[in-house]
């Protein structure tokens, strides 16, 4: 074969770049069909209730006068963010959510910690200590405000000796203690899973280097599971600032408004004032707030993503 006849045939084959198979359109929603009950369930499910609820946070409507419905426009918005009650429900939201939150993490770091270590019988310590998250947040709060709280035959009193009725008298300390006994197995899950993914050959670098086991945990570990604090502390804040069990099960706001917090007072504004408006825009609000935390929640997930990816 010539030199010309094979430089013709390599012109022919590089002259025809690869074309990529072309999806139609067909194909594209056959693979997507599977997916549309699901599509059209969420929607039906989060967004039509959601569009409702905007709807109602429009109408100036109490339900003990059912004939004066009618369009207020944004003044419910405005009512929510001038009133006492709902700026104090706001501070106690605040309160509860950052003190179980960093709570749950600080112990759930220890605990993942020591679970990262080999020992015996670790896997049923492992099964005892994530066992409250898998109890009812209504339960545990009953188990809480009975069997422990009770100033008569509670646990604590039983050991501690008197008759102190933990619930009056330390009240936001007794629902954040609660949820940090729900919460931490949540935490020490996500830091487990961090610790466990951790190169073992950069730990024994640092050995190699002389670092202590403290300093090889507060200068290698620690920040290597940043955006896993990051990530435990988003989606524990997303969870806790919509509590309403503990609140409602142990103190019921109390005493006064100590521990009411958002979801309760909007649960008090709807069964107890009936004022459907304003209960309305409340859950707005929160719902605006629980979005943007989300937000920050599906970046830190990304980040993490992208980390195993270039591993």
């Amino acid at each position: 074969m010539s030199t010309v006849t094979v430089g013709r045939d390599v012109r022919k084959r590089t002259s025809r770049p690869f074309a990529p198979a072309r999806v139609g359109a067909r194909q594209r929603w056959v693979r997507r069909g599977p997916l549309l009950p699901a599509l059209v369930f969420a929607i039906v499910v989060t967004q039509v209730p959601f569009l409702f609820t905007l709807y109602l946070s429009t109408l100036g409507w109490n339900a003990l006068r059912p004939g004066e419905r009618h369009f207020v426009g944004l003044d419910n918005y405005g009512t929510v963010l001038t009133d006492s009650r709902l700026r104090a429900a706001l501070v106690n939201t605040v309160i509860l959510t950052a003190s179980a939150v960093l709570v749950s993490l600080l112990l759930g770091l220890a605990l993942a910690v020591l679970l990262d270590r080999r020992f015996p019988g670790r896997g049923v310590v492992r099964t005892l200590l994530i066992t409250p998250f898998l109890v009812m947040p209504m339960a545990a709060a009953l188990l809480w405000k009975h069997a422990i709280y009770n100033p008569t035959y509670g646990l604590i009193n039983g050991l501690l000796g008197g008759r102190t009725d933990w619930v009056s008298e330390y009240p936001k300390v007794a629902v954040v203690a609660t949820l940090v006994w729900q919460w931490t197995p949540f935490m020490m899950l996500i830091l487990l899973a961090g610790l466990q993914s951790q190169s073992p050959e950069t730990l024994e670098a640092a050995r190699v280097d002389g670092a202590s086991a403290w300093q090889t945990f507060l200068h290698v570990t620690l920040p290597f599971l940043r955006q896993y604090l990051e990530l435990g502390a988003l989606l524990g804040s997303i969870y806790l600032v919509n509590t309403f069990d503990a609140v409602f099960t142990i103190t019921q706001g109390g005493p006064g408004t100590a521990t009411t917090n958002l979801p309760y007072e909007i649960y008090l504004t709807t069964f107890r004032k009936f004022e459907y408006g304003e209960a309305a825009a409340a859950g707005v609000i929160v719902v605006i707030g629980t979005i943007v935390v989300a937000t920050f929640a599906l970046r830190v997930i990304s980040s993490l993503f992208r980390m195993e990816e270039a591993r």
